[in-house]
């Protein structure tokens, strides 16, 4: 549900659409309000048998079976082909961009205009979607024409790298963000939330489809996982990189196969070469001393 919108998930027959119209007239004679059916779409998947969509329409009494690319920003179908998927993006950004080289601006005002608009547009999808590669570089190389600039149509010369640009000030770069890399910083958000947040809508129906009996953090992508679970398994794996175990009683941490050590570099330590080494943080805590 959003604002004046429902969405309503069933399987494509007859026994579910007549629940659906049943749920639909109670709520109508409940509320005292009424659903305009001729401003309400139906969609079904490419698979469902004519017969059975012209059936659904006749009970649910929904004639219009079109349904927007879009819907609150995100596109709703997502296939193999994702570059077509996320052109909006790619068209959005240069459509910004191309307004601005016709103005004269100084360096702060293109550093500003980057940051605050350019790099902001694609930040809604990349929280839910890993964007291709090649559309990140694309994006990339657009802020980069603008930030360097061009004359005559062609483009100035880059003195100084990319990579140098996007790191942080304090390490003498302009903190512009790299696209992709930013895209898994953002997955990896939504992995830690669903971490933190197990009890959530969104956790636990992708728990309950994805990893019915194990862990986010050790979880498998499946066999045929949706684009939104594929995008976020590619944020744990960037959140198992800096994801550090805090040490309780020590049952739960394995020594050799968790990051449970908070230093600089690796947070394990180095596998001992003797024979039948401890497994458990519990097994190097004397527990009379507590030490």
């Amino acid at each position: 549900m959003f604002a004046d919108d429902c969405l309503l998930f069933f399987k494509a027959d007859a026994n579910n659409a007549q629940v659906i119209k049943e749920c639909l007239t109670k709520y109508c004679e409940a509320s005292g309000q009424k659903v305009n059916l001729e401003k309400s779409s139906i969609f079904f998947s490419k698979r469902c048998k004519q017969t059975i969509r012209d059936n659904i329409k006749s009970i649910t009494q929904v004639e219009n079976e079109s349904l927007n690319e879009k819907y609150l920003g995100l596109p709703n179908e997502v296939g193999r082909s994702t570059n077509g998927a996320f052109k909006y993006l790619k068209d959005k950004v240069w459509n910004k961009i191309q307004g601005w080289i016709e103005q004269i601006l100084s360096a702060g005002g293109k550093e500003v205009l980057i940051k605050s608009v350019a790099q902001v547009i694609p930040v809604y999808t990349m929280g839910c979607f890993r964007l291709p590669r090649g559309l990140c570089q694309h994006l990339n190389l657009l802020i980069r024409k603008f930030w360097w600039g061009s004359e005559e149509g062609k483009r100035k010369s880059c003195w100084v790298g990319w990579d140098k640009i996007t790191q942080p000030k304090y390490m003498g770069g302009l903190g512009f963000r790299d696209i992709e890399t930013f895209n898994l910083a953002l997955l990896a958000r939504q992995a830690w939330r669903m971490l933190i947040r197990p009890k959530s809508l969104c956790s636990q129906i992708l728990k309950s489809v994805y990893f019915p009996s194990g862990d986010l953090l050790n979880a498998p992508i499946g066999s045929n996982p949706s684009k939104t679970w594929r995008a976020i398994c590619d944020g744990i794996e960037v959140l198992n990189q800096g994801l550090i175990k805090r040490i309780g009683d020590g049952r739960s941490t394995r020594i050799w196969e968790c990051n449970w050590i908070p230093r600089t570099g690796m947070f394990r330590p180095l596998y001992s070469k003797k024979p039948n080494p401890p497994t458990l943080v519990s097994e190097l805590i004397d527990h009379t001393t507590m030490t």
